[in-house]
C-alpha cells in the first residue's frame, strides 16, 4: 500500500475540515471531488474570475447527495481580507489554488496578476494564521525556475524570472517562508509542472495546450504550435497534483513542512510528440485527425524546456505519480470527447 493510499484510508476514518480557494477552477474542483469522496468537510472560496459554476455542478453530479452536503461554498475574493477570514473559520487545512494563471496573461496585465497572486496570497496567509490552521498548502509554479538552464529542475536552484507571473509565484514562496519564521504558520509550496485533465478549459487566449489542442482536433480545426515543436514540458495529470496536495497537507513529518516541492512526473514531452500522442489517442477513440500541425513564432516569456526532479517530494512526502502523460491523456480523453465536442 502506498503512502497516499494509507493517507486516504486514515482521512476517511478521521474527517477534517478543508478550505479550497479557487474551488470552481480546474485543479480546485478536482481536489473538491476527491476530498468529498474521502468524506471530508470542505469549504470552497471562488469569485469565478477563472473558475466555472459548471465545474461545481459536475462535482455534485459525481458524488452522492450525502457527500455533497459536506461542501460549503462562499462566493468571495481572496483580494478581500474579510472573505479570507470568513473562509478560514474552523478550517484544519488550506489548499490555496486561487490565482490568475498564465504567463501571457501576466505579460498582458501584470497589475491584475500581482493583485490576485501576491495581495490575495498575503490575505490568505494572514487569515490562515489568525484562524490557527494546521497547514497551508499553496500552488507554486515551475515558472519560478526562469532562465536557469539545468535539467531536470531541482528545487534549490532557480534562475531569473521571465514573466510577471513567475515573479508573483516566487514572492508567494518568500512570503510563506517569512510567515513561518515570524508567526509559526506551517506551509508547503507545490511547484506545479503543466497539469492537465478534466475540467481544464480550452477556451480563451490563455488556455493550456492540451485541452486547447484536444478541442481543436475534435472539431477538425487547425492545431497551432508555438515555435518549431521542440519545446518540451513535464506534463502532469491532475490526479497526481491532487495526491501531492493531500500528502502535503496532512504530513506529520516536521522536516517535510515549510518546504517547496516539484509536482510532476519527472519526464519530458515535446510539442511534436504531444501532437502525435493526442492524434493517436483520438484515433483509438474513433476520431480521425489528419491535418498537419501549423507552426508559428515562439511565445514571449516561455522557457524552452522544463522537466522536474521529483526525488525530494518522493522522499519527504511519499509521492508516487499514478499517471504518466500517456496514461493521463487516456484518462482525460473521454472527458474531452464528451465536453469539448460542441
Amino acid at each position: 500500500m502506498t503512502k497516499y493510499q494509507t493517507c486516504c484510508d486514515y482521512l476517511t476514518q478521521h474527517p477534517s475540515t478543508w478550505l479550497i480557494t479557487g474551488v470552481a477552477g480546474f485543479i480546485g474542483s478536482n481536489l473538491l471531488e476527491k476530498l468529498l469522496h474521502l468524506q471530508q468537510r470542505v469549504v470552497g472560496l471562488d469569485n469565478f474570475a477563472t473558475g466555472f459554476q459548471s465545474n461545481l455542478d459536475e462535482v455534485q453530479a459525481n458524488v452522492s447527495p450525502e457527500l455533497w452536503k459536506n461542501f460549503t461554498f462562499i462566493q468571495g475574493d481572496i483580494r478581500d481580507l474579510n472573505d479570507c477570514h470568513q473562509a478560514c473559520q474552523g478550517v484544519d487545512y488550506v489548499l490555496h489554488q486561487a490565482a490568475l494563471g498564465s504567463v501571457p496573461r501576466s505579460i498582458d496585465d501584470p497589475i491584475a496578476t500581482n493583485q490576485t497572486n501576491i495581495d490575495g496570497f498575503l490575505n490568505m496567509l494572514v487569515a490562515a494564521n489568525q484562524a490557527h490552521v494546521k497547514n497551508v498548502v499553496y500552488a507554486a509554479s515551475s515558472s519560478t525556475y526562469g532562465d536557469h538552464p539545468a535539467l531536470p529542475k531541482v528545487e534549490a536552484h532557480i534562475g531569473n524570472p521571465l514573466s510577471p507571473y513567475a515573479v508573483t509565484k516566487y514572492v508567494n514562496e518568500l512570503y510563506a517562508s517569512v510567515f513561518q519564521r515570524s508567526y509559526g504558520l506551517n506551509s508547503i509550496g507545490l511547484r506545479y509542472f503543466n497539469i492537465f485533465g478534466p475540467r481544464q478549459t480550452p477556451e480563451g487566449a490563455y488556455a493550456a495546450v492540451i485541452p486547447k489542442w484536444a478541442a481543436a482536433m475534435i472539431a477538425g480545426q487547425a492545431v497551432l504550435i508555438n515555435g518549431d515543436g521542440t519545446t518540451s514540458r513535464d506534463f502532469n495529470f491532475v490526479a497526481n497534483a491532487v495526491q501531492a496536495n493531500i500528502l502535503a497537507a496532512v504530513t506529520d513529518d516536521k522536516a517535510a513542512l515549510n518546504q517547496i516541492y516539484n509536482v510532476a512526473v519527472g519526464g519530458r514531452t515535446d510539442l511534436n510528440q504531444l501532437f502525435k500522442l493526442l492524434t493517436e489517442t483520438l484515433a483509438s477513440s474513433g476520431v480521425q485527425y489528419t491535418q498537419p500541425a501549423q507552426y508559428r513564432d515562439f511565445r514571449a516569456g516561455d522557457v524552452l524546456h522544463s522537466q522536474a526532479d521529483i526525488s525530494k517530494i518522493q522522499q519527504h512526502l511519499g509521492y508516487v505519480p499514478e499517471f504518466d502523460i500517456v496514461q493521463g491523456i487516456q484518462q482525460a480523453m473521454p472527458w474531452y470527447l464528451s465536453h469539448l465536442s460542441g
